[in-house]
């Protein structure tokens, strides 16, 4: 600045430093929030990608708030009851034991028969068996199914008498994609190798040259897409049942699909996830759409009534003043953002507001660990979390109210407390009900094998295609919710589809509504 451009009135020159000082200081802020997220950005990229806590003194708490785009790279956690159970308890990590129920191949060894004397003269008798089990497995094999259906005339008019075909053979059996020379058996194979195994149709082209067969990728997505064309009405009735269920979780990640009308090919598109069903009976749901809009949410829901958990995404924002629908928040997106505060403060953030917010948030999920822990009944869950998470819950709103007004709203912290103190009347909804949870986990976990298939498939080459791969996930993961197994569950359908003609046939075909053990796999 010029010293001859200074006005001479010392007023007007105080009123000129207070100004030069309020922009300096709204400069420092702006450069120590940007400092901020520089040190949330090499985080991200450099740093851990758990979130989990030392588990020290009162800080104990299950880390249960992995994203599925964050967590796709971390080891399988320990399942709750190990999580809770007191250390001298938990089970020793070793060599578990070899499942009893696969088949046993015996192999004998004995001693030649001069070694089966003694030095006295005696002969040896048998006391007992040393047996040592190891574990064996047999590459895949290919192999063809022939079908061989006789043909039959008559000799004696050759045919001239009947009003009917001359030579008569019997009809093939419905088959779920005709005139093709797949069976249940390989497509189950090739959708539960890409769709839970995260295997794309690429490598399992490869796969298949090595065992003498050449099947296209391109053969591949085509039996991908008829089989989910195939299972529609039973992906009607997945919806259905999400509508008429009591809760529903939702969420939704990117996909990039290519070959979408009018759109690049880098845009970005979305795979929404619903989660719900009856109570014992559990459905998952995979739709794909281009957008993500609120009306693709209320598209999903249709007329459903009852309890949605969410996350703090806008386009829910018009379902919560829906009559009729209860909408939740989601703790665990509360609690990412006061990590992230923790996270870039280092040292500095211990003691802090971050801090005490967390350990505010660790005290309520130790009351949902406590009730794990009795198997309580969900009217006892809602008494014990009146008595004690309410009182937690009321600490923490006040701490976010004492420092929401001396903290930038910019900053990670004020954006933190900003989010809280939003989502407010949606977080504390869980304490109405003991069938309802704090956090939309069961969502973020309902979606994650879709995370982590699209690290290996990147991409789906057209809608038809991400179409296809919604309504096969769909089958697979309410399988796996319902405690099938994906291939054996997938075979099974694919041999009973074609022959299921009526409404009540295939719906018995559903995961939820079907007994395990009738999943057989012939020798």
């Amino acid at each position: 600045m010029d010293i001859n451009s200074l006005p001479d009135d010392p007023a007007v020159l105080k009123a000129l430093i207070v100004d030069m000082a309020a922009s300096q200081a709204d400069q420092q802020q702006h450069v120590a929030q940007l400092e901020q997220r520089l040190r949330l950005l090499n985080l991200i990229i450099y740093g851990p990608k758990s979130e989990k806590k030392p588990r020290t003194g009162q800080e104990q708490q299950l880390s249960l708030f992995d994203e599925a785009e964050q967590a796709v790279e971390e080891q399988k956690p320990q399942t709750f009851e190990e999580a809770c159970a007191p250390a001298s308890t938990r089970r020793k990590r070793g060599r578990r034991p070899i499942p009893a129920d696969l088949p046993r191949v015996e192999i004998s060894h004995d001693l030649p028969e001069s070694e089966k004397v003694c030095p006295c003269g005696a002969e040896l008798v048998c006391i007992g068996e040393e047996v040592s089990e190891k574990l064996d497995i047999v590459p895949a094999k290919i192999q063809v199914i022939r079908h061989i259906r006789p043909k039959y005339a008559c000799r004696a008019c050759e045919g001239v008498e009947a009003d009917g075909p001359t030579v008569k053979t019997v009809s093939m059996p419905p088959q779920i994609i005709i005139q093709g020379i797949v069976t249940p058996g390989l497509l189950a194979h090739v959708a539960v190798a890409k769709y839970a195994d995260a295997l794309p149709l690429y490598r399992q082209e490869d796969q298949f040259a090595r065992l003498g067969l050449d099947i296209s990728r391109g053969t591949l997505a085509g039996w991908m897409i008829r089989v989910a064309k195939a299972c529609e009405p039973l992906i009607d009735m997945i919806i259905a049942e999400i509508r008429s269920g009591p809760i529903v979780n939702m969420d939704e990640t990117t996909v990039q699909v290519l070959a979408e009308p009018g759109r690049a090919n880098t845009t970005k598109s979305f795979m929404w996830v619903a989660r719900g069903g009856t109570p014992g009976k559990l459905v998952v749901l995979f739709r794909y759409h281009p957008s993500r809009a609120g009306n693709v949410a209320a598209e999903i829901l249709g007329d459903f009534k009852g309890y949605l958990q969410t996350d703090g995404y806008s386009g829910y924002e018009a379902l919560g003043e829906r009559e009729g629908l209860r909408h939740l928040g989601c703790m665990a997106h509360v609690r990412r953002k006061f990590v992230e505060v923790e996270k870039t403060a280092g040292k500095k953030g211990k003691g802090g507001t971050a801090h005490a917010a967390l350990d505010l948030i660790g005290k309520l999920y130790d009351v949902e660990r406590q009730a794990e822990k009795q198997r309580l009944k969900p009217e006892q869950i809602t008494a014990l979390r009146a008595e004690k998470s309410r009182p937690i819950l009321d600490k923490l709103k006040a701490l976010l109210d004492a420092r929401v007004a001396s903290t930038p709203p910019k900053s990670l912290l004020g954006k933190a407390i900003g989010y809280a103190i939003k989502q407010w009347e949606r977080l504390v909804v869980y304490l109405e009900d003991g069938r309802l949870r704090p956090d939309n986990n069961l969502a973020e976990n309902a979606i994650r094998p879709f995370a982590v298939g699209r690290k290996n498939w990147l991409f789906s080459g057209h809608p038809r295609g991400a179409d296809a791969s919604a309504a096969i996930y769909s089958l697979i993961e309410t399988a796996k919710a319902n405690g099938l197994e994906p291939y054996r569950y997938l075979r099974h359908l694919f041999e009973h589809l074609p022959a299921a003609t009526t409404h009540a046939q295939r719906k018995a075909l559903l995961p939820q509504h079907l007994d395990p053990c009738s999943l057989i796999i012939p020798a």
